[in-house]
């Protein structure tokens, strides 16, 4: 008899679990943020942006983090002041050829070739024309004019100041050299 009545009892039980059931959504939440987030209202909180505006422009003077500005504008008189005044910050102790050789193999070498005498695949497959070899006579490249060619780009040649950073930047204008240095002998 004791075991009949355990049997209805916990038949009983589990009858109004069952019951109760919706297959539909969920029937218990444990942790209800989780399912269902408060949304928030980030600008209309602050006292800051009782004006109307979503977000407020930085104080006039500052410099995004990790960003350096460059003195020279992208234009020809900024150009030649660039050739002629712009020198590298980094000392011969900071240049590292080997890596400057992967970033110049990476980014310059397709078209101005590993060796820097402008036969680099593209030219070789006529897909970009009249690339000069760096010791060309009329080129005259210094530090200054190579990087601003580099952070501003040049004729057919796009900028690459997104793609390389400040200092690699240098590396590179430093192997340049280097190259140039090499063809020259």
């Amino acid at each position: 008899m004791k075991s009949l009545i355990k049997i209805t009892v916990l038949a009983l039980v589990f009858i109004s679990f069952v019951s109760c059931m919706n297959d539909s959504r969920p029937n218990y939440q444990f942790m209800p943020n989780m399912y269902e987030s408060v949304g928030y209202e980030t600008y209309s909180e602050s006292h800051a942006f009782r004006s109307g505006f979503e977000a407020q422009l930085p104080v006039e003077g500052t410099i995004a983090r990790g960003y350096m500005p460059f003195d020279y504008s992208n234009s020809i008189e900024d150009f030649l002041l660039a050739k002629e005044n712009l020198k590298s910050p980094l000392d011969s102790t900071q240049i590292n050829l080997e890596e400057a050789k992967v970033l110049y193999d990476i980014y310059c070498g397709i078209c101005h070739g590993n060796k820097g005498d402008g036969q680099g695949n593209l030219v070789k497959r006529e897909k970009i024309l009249g690339i000069p070899s760096y010791d060309d006579i009329g080129r005259a490249i210094t530090e200054g004019s190579i990087y601003h060619t580099i952070y501003y780009g040049k004729n057919t040649m796009g900028s690459y100041a997104n793609q390389l950073g400040e200092e690699e930047r240098w590396q590179v204008v430093a192997y340049v050299l280097d190259l140039k240095a090499k063809l020259e002998k």
